[in-house]
C-alpha cells in the first residue's frame, strides 16, 4: 500500500475539479493541535466530526496513531469519499463510521476532532452531542478557515463548555479549544407550524433552512397541482427538511412518495416531519439517487444546491440532473427551481428532455422537464 499522503486524497464520488480540493490548511492545523492529546488517547477515545474527505481520520490514524475512530459526516459523498481513500491507503480497518451525533458516536470520546460547520446551528447540535455523551475530560479541537469563522462559534461552544479558547491562526485558519462540558437536554430537532402549509416543519441544526420555507421551494410549492396530475410514484430529491415531500403527501394522498438527500440532518429532519404530520414518506440516506433502479419514477422535484461545499459550482446541480434523468419514467416529469441567473435549462434539455419554462418571477424560475 502507498505510503500516506495529504496529497493523494481524492473528492471522489464528489465533484472534483481544479479549484476543489480534498484537503486544506485547517485539516493539517487541526491534527498539529491535537498531536498530544491523540497520541495520548487510548483506543477508541478518538473521535471525528465533519471531516470532509478524510483528511483529519486518516491523518490521525497514519500520522498519530489513533486506532478505533469514530466518524460522522453529514455528508454522504464525505464517508463515501473517506471510505475510497482508506482503501487506497490500506487503513480502511481503522474507523467506524456513525450516521447520528449520539451517545454511540462519543460515549467515552477524550479527543474530538472537529471541522466546524459554517452554520450555527449546526455547531450548536454537534456541540451540544459532545457536551452530552462524551468523557468529562473531552478536549474538542475545532478548527476551519478564518473567512468561514466567526466570533459566534466561540459563544456558541461556550454555552456547552467551560472553557474555550483559540489559537493563532495559520495559513488562514485557525483553531478554538473547548475543554469542561457542561451537559443538557437535547434540543434537536427544533419543530415550527407553517400556517400557509398546515404542516409541522422539523429540523436538526445541519438542514438546509431549517424549520423556515426558503423562497426557492415556497415558489415551487405554489406549481405543486400542476406537476404530472397522473403521477404514482414521486421523488423529492434533496428532501432537506422533508417540505416537498410532506405538502405532496398532503395534496396527494395516494401517491407513493421518497425523499432522499445526502445529509444525515436532512434524512433525520425529513423523517421526523412526517412522523410529525402523520405522513407516509419513504426517507433514504443516498449519493443522488444511486440505490434507485432506472425508470421508476413518475415525478421528481428538485430545489438543487448551487455549490460544492463552500465553492461556487454546478457540478452538484448537474449530477443530480443526471440521476433524476436515469430514474425518470418514459413521460415523467423533473420540477426544478433554481435561482434564474444560473443557465440549467441548457444542462436539463441534454439530461433529461425537452425542458420549459413553467414560470418565473423576480428572482427565481421553476422549470418542467419532461423524459423522452
Amino acid at each position: 500500500m502507498p505510503e500516506f499522503s495529504f496529497d493523494a486524497l481524492r473528492r471522489y464520488p464528489d465533484v472534483e475539479a481544479d479549484n476543489l480540493f480534498a484537503v486544506d490548511a485547517s485539516d493539517r492545523l487541526i491534527l498539529d493541535e491535537a498531536s498530544v492529546d491523540v497520541a495520548a488517547a487510548g483506543t477508541g477515545e478518538v473521535v471525528v466530526i465533519g471531516d470532509h474527505f478524510g483528511a483529519l481520520t486518516l491523518g490521525a490514524a497514519a500520522i498519530h496513531g489513533a486506532t478505533q475512530l469514530r466518524v460522522h459526516q453529514d455528508p454522504l459523498s464525505g464517508e463515501l469519499a473517506l471510505a475510497h481513500n482508506a482503501i487506497a491507503f490500506g487503513l480502511d480497518d481503522v474507523f467506524t463510521t456513525h450516521e447520528q451525533l449520539d451517545e454511540s458516536l462519543l460515549a467515552g470520546a477524550r479527543v474530538v476532532l472537529l471541522q466546524l460547520p459554517r452554520s450555527l446551528t449546526a455547531l450548536d447540535e454537534i456541540a451540544g452531542a459532545i457536551a452530552r455523551f462524551a468523557d468529562p475530560d473531552v478536549v474538542v479541537i475545532a478548527g476551519g478557515r478564518l473567512k468561514h469563522m466567526s466570533i459566534a462559534m466561540n459563544d456558541i461552544l461556550g454555552r456547552h463548555f467551560a472553557d474555550v479558547r483559540a489559537s493563532l491562526g495559520r495559513q488562514k485558519s485557525r483553531v478554538i479549544l473547548a475543554r469542561t462540558p457542561q451537559p443538557g437536554p437535547p434540543a434537536y430537532p427544533v419543530r415550527e407550524f407553517h400556517d400557509e402549509l398546515g404542516l409541522w416543519i422539523c429540523a436538526h441544526g445541519a438542514t438546509f433552512a431549517g424549520t423556515k420555507l426558503d423562497i426557492g421551494t415556497r415558489y415551487l410549492l405554489s406549481f405543486l397541482r400542476e406537476m404530472k396530475p397522473d403521477a404514482v410514484t414521486a421523488v423529492d430529491l434533496g428532501s432537506g427538511s422533508g417540505i416537498l415531500a410532506s405538502a405532496l403527501a398532503t395534496a396527494r394522498p395516494g401517491l407513493a412518495i421518497l425523499a432522499t438527500d445526502e445529509s444525515a440532518a436532512a434524512v433525520a429532519s425529513t423523517r421526523a416531519t412526517a412522523e410529525a404530520n402523520g405522513l407516509a414518506i419513504t426517507v433514504a440516506r443516498d449519493d443522488g439517487l444511486s440505490n434507485q433502479p432506472d425508470a421508476c419514477a413518475d415525478l421528481i422535484v428538485l430545489n438543487p444546491p448551487f455549490h460544492a461545499g463552500s465553492a461556487v459550482h454546478p457540478g452538484v446541480a448537474l449530477k443530480l440532473f443526471d440521476e433524476a434523468a436515469r430514474v425518470l419514467k418514459p413521460g415523467g416529469e423533473l420540477w426544478t427551481v433554481f435561482n434564474s441567473h444560473l443557465t440549467y435549462r441548457p444542462a436539463l434539455v441534454r439530461s433529461v428532455g425537452e425542458t420549459r419554462q413553467a414560470g418565473r418571477n423576480a428572482k427565481f424560475t421553476v422549470t418542467v422537464s419532461t423524459k423522452a
